[in-house]
């Protein structure tokens, strides 16, 4: 029996959308790892990529941006906490869009191209947000389910 309803509630948690947002940020955090952000060309024309690890402080943002996703993902029994994770995310991984675009704009235009693997933060930033107004919305929706119920049993109660 409580396999089973280990299994129901997994399965339970795979039909809510913001566990396919909250997944498909996590994907996105996770490729970022092994993804080129620009690529540097030398004088001999031959361009070089720049990962997002290589940089140390992108690194660990990653990381952090990364197991939050994964901790918001794994927490789809306690909602507040899931939201506030997934809100969490989204600032920190918006502060690594803005780094990036900070770069961006200080590179030289003549020797540094980037990619559009620069903007995958900014996909994860909308993803965590659209999580988390859809974990807030379920929220409401239990809350106001059990002040229904509560009402109904002080209601029968009285009688």
């Amino acid at each position: 029996m409580c396999c089973l309803v280990s299994i129901q509630d997994t399965n339970t948690m795979w039909q809510r959308i913001q566990t396919l947002y909250l997944l498909l940020s996590t994907v996105l955090a996770a490729v970022m790892f092994f993804c080129d952000k620009a690529a540097v060309i030398g004088p001999d024309g031959v361009a070089e990529g720049i990962r997002f690890t290589s940089y140390v402080p992108y690194t660990v943002l990653l990381v952090i941006i990364t197991v939050l996703d994964v901790l918001a993902l794994a927490g789809y029994r306690i909602r507040v906490f899931q939201m506030r994770t997934a809100v969490l995310s989204a600032i920190i991984t918006l502060a690594l869009q803005i780094w990036l675009v900070v770069d961006y704009f200080v590179s030289s235009p003549d020797n540094v191209r980037f990619y559009a693997t620069a903007l995958l933060p900014l996909a994860c930033v909308i993803l965590n947000m659209l999580a988390a107004r859809n974990i807030y919305a379920d929220e409401l929706l239990v809350r106001s389910a059990s002040r229904l119920r509560s009402a109904k049993r002080k209601s029968q109660h009285k009688n």
